[in-house]
């Protein structure tokens, strides 16, 4: 595993970097600069090619990423200092970062490798609901998750009540119920016979405390695992953050580096978000060790990513990241409508097919904009998944993805203001035997069927 990088070196820059006032930074440094680089390097929307097939435009997307990384850096809000990076320490990171990592454990271990644009070789898959779920329900979304085949990695619901109280941030009921999260995820992933599986946690962690209370290779995160630290929209962070990079790295599990920066915020539109996607994983990995990037761009009113004016930046970075580097990235899909809806399985479709030929691995579903407790299931996901499997393994070009997205838009785009909710989990599923019922799998099926006649070839 790769060691941070200079990570004491980095992380003093807490403290010795340029002084700013935390109103300031955005309105006056990030944004501008931001607006400045779009425009310097001619990096324009274009909405009738959500998945454009233009190299030269990839590397542009790269170099304005790599510009403003170095140029606006990470603000951290308890000291407010800027923690920057010069072009020398960028170049050496990049150089000495690994492309590829065995992770999970024993017979479940998995190798996750960098993917190339339009690469055939198949997405890594994460499957996660996403979401919020009730208590007695959790056990068995972890099961029904990790019964399907394509998993190769699994970030499990998130908890927030825990022995029948609130779950509340930096308390010790965050840490009952973080407990309650891993030991739920690791007899799921026993009972299914799949006990190193490869696991993402814990969500239910909302403070670093929480995070540091379950780090535990007999019952808990192992080193095997992988754990994310976020930012704070845009581009800042805080103590609590950057603790748990120091503890990542210390403990010896993997780091993944959680961004979602916001369509319609300050990253601005389409151009500004496929920047901030380059100039994210940069910052991941120079300040957070990071040894992926977990990205999540979203609408500012819908809080979703399977519209147009988001797959457009998913697919230019993606491709800008996968020509320019030998990174680890997920596309994090967030669709609008709920469980059970057709609209839900032609989102997730179009996201996981955008994502796929232009080079990242799969995050795949949060439903319903990630807003509406119990609204996931694995059906959703695994059709994702399946799409992605497909597109790579019969070498679609990003023409031939292109074609397939407006196709599947045109499903589902006009409702993305008001979609349908769906229907919660226990709805879906027989929660008892985690599996779906016969109409919800009817409907998957149907869909599923929809596809391969537009041209998706599935291999099953």
């Amino acid at each position: 595993m790769a060691a941070p990088y200079r990570i004491w070196e980095i992380l003093q820059r807490s403290h010795t970097g340029p002084f700013c006032e935390e109103k300031d930074f955005m309105p006056k440094i990030f944004a501008p600069k931001l607006k400045e680089i779009v425009k310097k390097y001619a990096i324009k929307y274009d909405p009738q090619t959500p998945v454009p097939a233009d190299n030269d435009l990839a590397d542009r997307v790269w170099q304005a990423g790599w510009e403003l990384f170095r140029e606006v850096g990470l603000y951290n809000t308890d000291t407010n200092r800027i923690i920057k990076v010069a072009e020398d320490e960028i170049k050496e990171a990049l150089y000495t970062a690994k492309g590829e990592y065995w992770v999970g454990a024993g017979k479940d271990a998995v190798l996750w490798k960098h993917r190339r644009v339009e690469d055939e070789a198949p997405p890594f898959c994460i499957f996660s609901p996403d979401i919020t779920v009730n208590e007695n329900l959790h056990h068995s979304m972890c099961l029904a998750y990790l019964k399907e085949p394509l998993l190769d990695g699994i970030c499990a619901p998130i908890l927030e009540e825990a022995a029948g109280q609130l779950i509340r941030s930096a308390g010790p009921t965050e840490i009952s119920g973080c407990i309650q999260h891993i030991y739920n995820l690791r007899l799921a992933a026993r009972q299914v016979g799949r006990p190193g599986v490869f696991l993402v946690a814990v969500g239910t962690a909302e403070h670093d405390s929480g995070q540091i209370a379950v780090s535990d290779n007999e019952w808990g995160v192992r080193t095997t695992d992988a754990r994310l630290v976020g930012s704070l929209s845009e581009f800042m962070t805080a103590d609590t953050l950057l603790n748990r990079v120091v503890h990542y790295a210390q403990y010896g599990c993997y780091t993944g580096n959680l961004t979602g920066p916001i369509y319609g915020g300050w990253c601005g539109g389409s151009e500004g978000i496929a920047v901030s996607l380059v100039a994210y994983t940069l910052s991941g990995l120079c300040i957070h060790g990071a040894h992926f990037s977990q990205h999540f761009p979203f609408h500012l009113h819908w809080g979703s990513n399977s519209t147009r004016e988001l797959l457009w930046p998913i697919a230019v970075a993606g491709q800008a990241m996968a020509r320019n580097s030998k990174l680890l990235y997920t596309s994090n899909g967030f669709a609008n409508a709920g469980p059970m809806t057709e609209m839900l399985f032609y989102e997730t479709a179009c996201h996981a097919l955008v994502s796929t030929v232009s080079g990242w691995h799969l995050w795949e579903m949060a439903s319903t904009r990630n807003k509406y407790r119990n609204r996931a299931t694995p059906m959703e996901a695994r059709l994702g998944m399946e799409v992605g499997h497909a597109a790579a393994r019969q070498g679609l070009t990003r023409e031939q993805a292109n074609a397939l997205a407006l196709k599947l838009l045109s499903r589902y785009e006009d409702q993305a203001a008001d979609a349908p909710r769906g229907k919660e989990y226990q709805e879906c599923y027989d929660v008892a035997q985690a599996l779906p019922t016969q109409e919800h799998f009817d409907m998957y099926r149907q869909v599923k069927d929809e596809l391969a006649a537009l041209g998706i070839d599935f291999p099953y």
